[in-house]
């Protein structure tokens, strides 16, 4: 869940291509390789089969991921504008075309993950598990869902670093849990924003996910200010466990506030358009806060 889709899909009928391309929603399995990349890069990990085996694994386990829960939301997904041009709802795509595409992109992509190692594997097949069959039925219970999805988000960078190390023993395991918990923060301030600007199409499908009950609040606004400020601290982790340099307390502190900004402004405002900021912004922020790191370690 490092990301959902943030645009309401164009309205034009596309190719076949195309709609694989939106049933795996190939542009955030980049934005999850990416994170994964970081962590693998931040332990030192090289050019190499195992490099292209966790960026392709990623892609497609993602997509598998993405696919499924298209899939278990097809008769939801009808109802809202965002998602109503999907393959699956306007017919395009059958039930098990959809089905065999993501089953192939699922088991190929493990397959990769565990040619790098066991741990790899299991990873990627707890984060599909996680997000396709608890996450995603449990967004129409309770607004805790984002909690439950905020796990298999923040797997990624933690699985960039299994993937070089191969174990969780020592400070191998310490770094895959720090990055870990780093992800796992930000998806909070980065999905609430998403869930307040698409809150009244979200409400068609029966979703409401904003931490509030009284949704698009001041409530809402000082969850979300808080775990935004929250995670100034939360990034200057890898600086205080002596990992990173000076660079990263610098940097890290003014991109910290500069994310929190966004966030002030939606508590102050409580209006769309300091939302849909957040949103971009927090898209922005965690790369440029993980490959900080990657740069800046020791």
């Amino acid at each position: 869940m490092v990301a959902e889709e943030t645009v309401i899909e164009k309205t034009q009928t596309p190719s076949k291509i195309k709609d694989y391309v939106l049933l795996l929603k190939l542009r955030l399995s980049f934005l999850v390789v990416l994170s994964a990349l970081s962590g693998y890069l931040f332990v030192g990990g090289g050019f190499g089969a195992n490099l292209w085996f966790l960026i392709i694994g990623g892609f497609l386990i993602t997509g598998a991921s993405n696919g499924f829960n298209q899939v278990i939301e097809r008769e939801l997904d009808k109802k809202m504008s965002r998602t109503s041009n999907r393959p699956l709802p306007t017919g395009r795509m059958s039930l098990n075309e959809a089905l065999i595409a993501s089953s192939i992109s699922a088991v190929i992509g493990a397959v990769l993950l565990f040619q790098i190692n066991y741990f790899a594997g299991v990873l990627g097949v707890l984060a599909l598990v996680l997000y396709v069959f608890i996450y995603t039925p449990m967004k129409r219970i309770t607004p805790w869902a984002v909690f439950v999805g905020a796990f298999p988000g923040a797997i990624p960078p933690m699985l960039g670093v299994i993937a070089v190390t191969g174990t969780f023993n020592g400070q191998a395991g310490m770094i895959a849990g720090m990055l870990f918990f780093i992800q796992f923060i930000w998806q909070f301030p980065h999905f609430w924003a998403i869930a307040w600007v698409l809150d009244k199409d979200y409400a068609k499908g029966g979703f409401s996910l904003l931490p509030s009950k009284t949704r698009k609040s001041k409530r809402s606004a000082f969850h979300i200010l808080i775990y935004t400020l929250f995670m100034v601290p939360v990034s200057l982790i890898p600086w205080v466990l002596e990992l990173t340099g000076d660079i990263t307390l610098i940097i890290g502190s003014i991109a910290g506030t500069w994310f929190f900004l966004y966030a002030y402004k939606l508590y102050m405002r409580l209006d769309d358009k300091s939302a849909k900021g957040l949103m971009f912004a927090s898209f922005i922020y965690l790369p440029i806060i993980q490959f900080l790191y990657v740069f800046n370690k020791i």
